[in-house]
């Protein structure tokens, strides 16, 4: 390992912006710093500690407008998690990370933490499945 792994980054008025380590360094704490900022997929999502913002989801249902009624089931591209019903689901497969009344919908995956973002527009809803970064 070099001298000095760790190397502070700082601005012109002397504010720490950061910190550059070394390839070596880097490969022994990659981990844990990792798990510092997102949780792994074998997590279990009860330690990811998600509050669901249910009040937000509960007014976008008040304010539904759309032509087509709204969809319940979810699914995740990435690992194949379903549900029908996600708001009835016993056990949590998906758990909601945001809705707003603009028409996003978004999920998290438990099986593989990916984002399942749904799109409500005028006319149809797309789906979009982000895989958890690693």
């Amino acid at each position: 390992m070099t001298k000095n792994p760790v190397t502070e980054l700082y601005d012109a008025k002397g504010n720490l912006l950061g910190a550059y380590v070394s390839k070596e360094l880097w490969l022994k704490i990659k981990d844990q710093v990792l798990d510092l900022v997102e949780p792994k997929q074998s997590d279990s999502p009860k330690s990811w500690d998600l509050k669901e913002p249910l009040e937000d989801w509960e007014l976008f249902k008040k304010n539904w407008d759309f032509k087509y009624p709204y969809d319940f089931s979810v699914k995740c591209d990435i690992c194949g998690n379903h549900t029908d019903n996600w708001e009835e689901d016993k056990e949590k497969k998906f758990y909601l990370t945001a809705a707003s009344l603009s028409g996003l919908v978004s999920f998290r995956c438990v099986v593989c933490g990916s984002k399942i973002v749904k799109k409500h527009f005028k006319d149809k809803i797309t789906v979009e499945c982000i895989p958890m970064k690693r």
